[in-house]
């Protein structure tokens, strides 16, 4: 079993920048596809950005392509999610996540494990 950390998470304000990380523990990642979602008050979790295991696929929701990049660092056992010109919608707990391929995660599919999550706040 993998143990996901986030952080990055905070307040800003619309148009600004945020670079969330997901420390894994336990196992190495390299062998897992990750994923970030996010879940907005009052709203289901849904699915924001997915990686395989060696970076060479990625794929995002159309809500956040041309803003969200999401990268990783097997070495350091580590997934980032750089988040750029931000929108007050964006304002979510945001969850790390592990699954098979970034397929599967896209469909929210076969996930291994979930991260506590770090709230995004976007003000306007």
């Amino acid at each position: 079993q993998v143990q996901l950390v986030e952080s990055g998470g905070g307040l800003v304000q619309a148009g600004g920048s945020l670079r969330l990380s997901c420390a894994a523990s336990g196992r190495t990642l390299n062998i897992y596809a990750m994923g970030w979602f996010r879940q907005a008050p009052g709203k289901e979790r849904e699915f924001v950005a997915a990686i395989s295991w060696n970076g060479g696929i990625t794929k995002y929701a159309d809500s956040v392509k041309g803003r969200f990049t999401i990268s990783r660092d097997n070495a350091k056992n580590t997934v980032y999610l750089q988040m750029n010109s931000l929108k007050p919608e964006d304002t979510a707990v945001y969850y790390c996540t592990t699954g098979e391929t970034t397929d599967t995660l896209a469909a929210m599919s076969r996930i291994n494990s979930w991260g506590q999550g770090t709230q995004v706040t976007v003000s306007s």
